[in-house]
């Protein structure tokens, strides 16, 4: 489970403090799909990061599966990140010069690519629909394409949590469909919880848990039902 008690997150611009985030107090289960939603400048973005540990609170605390995130130290950070989370990215972070599965491989090349990983990686190509684009690069890619590749990277560690900043923002609405199936088909299979920052609500089912941010607070959440 990922609890927010009294999340708070504000910097200083000038003689200026920002409050990006207030007092965010919520839960969202293990093995949920969720949702965090809200206008620009709400705060989404921000929220996620610090979930995924990529920034550091101003007030408050984040506990994962009883784990304070405030507690770890920067080693404990690094640690935490490594074994328990995946993170999608709406800017894909594909290198331009390595193919698709090398690319999914990129968390593991400093600790070496045993055979059976890279069979892995491509078979998690093969899951996510791109069977035939194994070893294409990034230019050779359509936009879908390439976030179906973050997709796979983000998975290849098997990780409790998949963490996706606006993953269909770069996307037509077909293609941002099929991302958002293909993590539905992945929480499914996996069981692992899915957290999703996204601005378009015509994604959510029911049974998926919405945050719902205005303003750097929480104003809504739930669980959608028809």
């Amino acid at each position: 489970m990922i609890k927010l008690q009294d999340v708070s997150r504000s910097h200083t611009v000038g003689t200026t403090t920002v409050h990006a985030l207030r007092n965010v107090t919520a839960e969202i289960p293990d093995g949920a799909f969720a949702f965090i939603v809200g206008p620009s400048g709400s705060g989404k973005s921000t929220l996620l990061y610090l979930i995924g540990a990529l920034d550091d609170l101003s007030g408050g605390d984040i506990e994962v599966d009883g784990i304070s995130l405030s507690s770890l130290s920067p080693s404990g950070r690094d640690a935490f990140r490594r074994d328990t989370l995946g993170f999608i990215f709406q800017s894909f972070n594909l290198l331009p010069n390595l193919t698709a599965v090398e690319n999914v491989l990129v968390p593991f090349l400093a600790k070496g690519v045993s055979r059976e990983l890279r069979q892995q990686a491509i078979d998690l190509l093969e899951s996510v629909g791109l069977k035939d684009r194994v070893e294409h690069r990034p230019l050779e890619l359509s936009g879908g394409e390439q976030q179906r590749v973050a997709i796979a990277r983000a998975l290849l560690k098997d990780p409790k949590i998949i963490l996706a900043d606006e993953p269909t923002g770069e996307l037509d609405s077909k293609t941002g469909a099929g991302v958002i199936e293909c993590l539905r088909g992945l929480n499914r299979e996996h069981g692992a919880t899915v957290v999703i920052v996204t601005h378009d609500q015509s994604y959510i089912e029911d049974g998926d848990v919405i945050l719902e941010i205005r303003d750097g607070e929480l104003i809504a959440e739930r669980v959608t039902n028809s």
